[in-house]
């Protein structure tokens, strides 16, 4: 494949293909699917995609919320043009509170000591979400008398608690013994609360597709919007990493590539190099997995470089060649199963270096790379 007429507007000829059209499939089949409300999580920079022209799609497709890690996430949002309701999952400190009340932004209550500094403030109409920790052990709250003192606390300084959750942390796993446990105890602390709240919510992306509850009304969905789950679903891949060859030449036996001479040629062999490398979150662990390139794989050799890589073809291809690095042929379940990771961080080390490239109505929609002013 010759370079197209549209990467000639990149720098640099590398670019992470992020298809809208099929995270908009996505978002509408969780819903249809789970009939809940559906939280899109938009954290790390919506998993290295963009933050907002990913929450601008989930809220097109029917997010009723937003979900961030941080203050700073959700400002981002707010900063650019999102009024939807957005709620920070992680710890906010108590003196933010004011923040949070004139950005109409919820926030999570990390535990009850958390609780009484916050209500030092006055928090009279800050949206809060209960909560609870079942088994995962990071933040919220375990006793269910602490959770009725925090939730008699946060009522009476008039704030909105409109939510309470869980997180599991087992649901990628069959069966769901933990997952059970943790419904059972979330199960008690919200009969044990007795209260009406608008989100009810404990299922993440494989609890969406694979745990069936009756007592939520909400699902919070992240790595599942980008098509990834542990049980088979009609999830669309969402993203795929491209290059182009710079440079090709024919390497004599003998000699070694890259860093450390790690790689030696067994015979001549006809080697290109890649404008891609580690500090892009192309990781050094990469080396002598397989890419894509007009029809046929071929193999990183030697060291991941910071900013190059190398590859062993069959033939020449010419300058400008698009290689796949994860897409149609290079699935990154696979990659990650190879890395001995999960696809999450994956996602998230790409980096700013790399153009984002949109597709949506079946064409391109967008290009960004936010290092060009």
């Amino acid at each position: 494949m010759s370079m197209l007429g549209w990467c000639k507007s990149m720098l640099r000829k590398t670019w992470l293909e992020i298809n809208l059209d099929n995270l908009y499939f996505n978002c509408r089949y969780i819903i249809e699917h789970t009939h809940k409300k559906l939280i899109a999580i938009i954290k790390a920079n919506g998993y290295g995609c963009g933050d907002v022209e990913i929450a601008k799609v989930a809220l097109e497709a029917g997010a009723s919320m937003l979900a961030v890690s941080s203050l700073d996430e959700a400002m981002a949002l707010r900063n650019g043009g999102i009024e939807a309701p957005i709620l920070i999952l992680g710890y906010v400190d108590s003196m933010d509170a004011r923040i949070l009340i004139d950005n109409d932004i919820a926030t999570s209550v990390v535990s009850l000591d958390w609780v009484k500094e916050l209500v030092k403030n006055n928090i009279e109409g800050l949206k809060i979400h209960l909560k609870v920790d079942t088994g995962m052990n990071r933040i919220g709250i375990k006793d269910i008398d602490e959770l009725k003192e925090a939730y008699t606390i946060l009522k009476n300084a008039k704030a909105d608690v409109e939510g309470i959750f869980t997180h599991y942390a087992c649901s990628d796993l069959d069966p769901n013994i933990k997952t059970n446990d943790q419904f059972n105890k979330f199960k008690q602390a919200y009969e044990a609360l007795d209260a009406d709240f608008k989100y009810v919510h404990c299922d993440n992306s494989d609890a969406a597709i694979s745990y069936d509850e009756n007592i939520t009304n909400t699902v919070r969905i992240g790595i599942g919007l980008y098509g990834y789950v542990s049980y088979p679903s009609k999830l669309k891949r969402v993203i795929s990493l491209y290059t182009t060859i710079i440079n090709v030449k024919t390497v004599h036996e003998g000699e070694t590539i890259g860093y450390g001479a790690t790689y030696k040629c067994e015979h001549d062999e006809i080697i290109a190099t890649l404008p891609i490398g580690y500090a892009d979150g192309f990781i050094r662990r990469n080396s002598g997995r397989k890419v894509y390139v007009e029809g046929e794989y071929a193999t990183l050799v030697g060291r991941i470089c910071m900013d190059q890589c190398m590859i062993k073809l069959s033939k020449k291809y010419p300058v400008g060649t698009i290689v796949e690095l994860i897409g149609e042929h290079i699935k990154m379940e696979d990659m990650a199963n190879e890395l001995g990771t999960i696809v999450h961080e994956i996602i998230t080390n790409f980096n700013e270096r790399l153009t984002r490239r949109y597709i949506k109505n079946g064409k391109e929609y967008l290009i960004v790379n936010k290092r060009v002013v």
